[in-house]
This record gives C-alpha cells, sequence and structure tokens, in this order.
C-alpha cells in the first residue's frame, strides 16, 4: 500500500500562475480549483489508492505569535484566496480527504499523516507530494519521501543528504542557520548553505554546536565569524528552529484505509 499526501495549497498557488481564468456559472474564478483537481485525478489515474490533501484554510499559525515576520496571507490575490474553500469543497465531493489548517499549516498536517501512516506495517511506501524545504524533515530511509511530482523528483533519505548536505532530521537546524524566505525568517547573518551544512554534518543540531570555533571538528569558511554571529545569536537560532521544525503529532486518522480513494473511502476533513 502506498500513501500519497498531497500539499493542496502548494498545488493551489501552482495552478492559480499556471492556468489562463475559468469561471463557473456564479461567476467565481475556478481555473486553479480545476487544475488541482485534475493532477489529483491524474495521480489515482497512475495508481495512487490512499490520498490525503492538506491546506492553509487560514494562512497565518501559531508561529505568525512567535515571529511577526512569519508568512501570512497578505498579499494573495482575492480571486486565489476565495477557491481555498471552493478546492476543499471541490476535493470532498470526489471522495478524497482533506485537512484543512487553522491554527496549524498544512505542512504540519502532513508531516502528521506521515508519521502515521508510516507507523502501519500495511504502508510500503509515504509519498509527501510537494516540493517545500521544510518537509524533507519528514523523510526516512526510502519508506517515507519527498516526492516532487511537477519536476519527477522523488528525494529518499540519502537524496535529502546529497542535495541539501544534512540529513532529514537536521533540516530544522539546517533552515534555522540559512533562513527560509517562503516562511519569513532570515537565518543567521554570515551563515550560508555551504557552511551549515560542513557544520551540521558533524555536529548534527545547533545546540551540539559549540560556542567556540577553536573546538570546531568542522571546517567552515571563516569559523571565527560564523562562531561568534550563533554565539550572540543563540536565543533567535532556537526560534528559528521551532519555526522550522514541523508538528507531526496531529490525531488526523486512526486508520490509513480512511485515506483510499472514493466514497467508499469515508473521506473526512
Amino acid at each position: 500500500m502506498h500513501i500519497h499526501l498531497i500539499d493542496g495549497t502548494y498545488e493551489l498557488f501552482r495552478h492559480y500562475h499556471a492556468m489562463p481564468s475559468q469561471r463557473d456559472d456564479a461567476g467565481r474564478e475556478v481555473a486553479a480549483v480545476r487544475g488541482v483537481m485534475a493532477s489529483v485525478r491524474g495521480l489515482v489515474r497512475q495508481g495512487a489508492t490512499h490520498v490525503g490533501v492538506a491546506t492553509d484554510h487560514v494562512i497565518e499559525s501559531f508561529r505568525n505569535d512567535l515571529w511577526p515576520g512569519y508568512k501570512t496571507g497578505e498579499g494573495i490575490p482575492p480571486d486565489l484566496w476565495a477557491q481555498f474553500p471552493l478546492l476543499e469543497d471541490a476535493l470532498r465531493a470526489a471522495g478524497y480527504v482533506v485537512w484543512p489548517m487553522v491554527t496549524e499549516e498544512a505542512d504540519d498536517a502532513l508531516a502528521s499523516a506521515a508519521r502515521l501512516a508510516a507507523a502501519d506495517r500495511r504502508v510500503t511506501q509515504v509519498h509527501i507530494c510537494s516540493p517545500d524545504k521544510d518537509l524533507a524533515q519528514c523523510v526516512r530511509g526510502d519508506r517515507v519521501v519527498q516526492e516532487h511530482r511537477r519536476t519527477r523528483v522523488t528525494l529518499d533519505e540519502a537524496g535529502v543528504t546529497a542535495k541539501f548536505g544534512v540529513p532529514p532530521r537536521s533540516m530544522p537546524d539546517y533552515l534555522a542557520l540559512v533562513g527560509d524566505s517562503a516562511d519569513g525568517y532570515p537565518g543567521i547573518p554570515g551563515w550560508g548553505a555551504k557552511s551549515a551544512a560542513v557544520v551540521l554534518a558533524v555536529y548534527g543540531h545547533l545546540e551540539a554546536i559549540p560556542d567556540d570555533h577553536r573546538a570546531w571538528r568542522a571546517n567552515p569558511a571563516n569559523p571565527a565569524r560564523l562562531a561568534l554571529a550563533l554565539r550572540e545569536r543563540r536565543d533567535l537560532a532556537a526560534l528559528f528552529k521551532r519555526l522550522a521544525t514541523l508538528r507531526d503529532d496531529l490525531p488526523l486518522f486512526e486508520d490509513v484505509e480512511t485515506l483510499r480513494v472514493g466514497p467508499a473511502g469515508g473521506a473526512r476533513g
């Protein structure tokens, strides 16, 4: 049994910017909704049997209370924003499980669903269908993989390590150091992808990196400057790590069979 978990927010944005305008009989813009529905149906035609879709019903979460610059729905075109509930309704009507997130984010739902599905012995593989960097932290061996359907690239644990220079378990630490412009936090000054990968490849987590660069077993460029920047901003780095760490404890379902496609699957959400 393969489980496919889809980032509905990403898919809606992608199709909104890729498709020409279409309106329904009520005059509502629906092109992105139709694009996502066609994409999900295509996945099923390719053999997917168990599907869950997560959306950001409200594009704010508990993380906005932690960091004032965290992403919000500001600037989203009204005709895109209005398609979120339309998509959720269309997915339910077609027999798909939908998780519209309010307090948490769609990525938290995907992380939680991946953990729950991977714990089931009947499940062969879990596919997280999203290119978001923070979801790389959910990858486990080749049992939970991250799939970018547009580019047809699938990352297992070795693939994540090859791409970012750190294993999945270090991704929140990596993002805390380098920042994530999509989510609205800047990272620690002076730290880039290469230096973060070099140091975290040795220490694994922020908390294990010594304050004094002379004690480092890693060999990045300008270690004294990097150590000083981190030492002076330990609390900020810890906050960014918290922002980057996905919740995986949401009780979304008790049985993966509820994700079976179609009315018999009992679509819930």
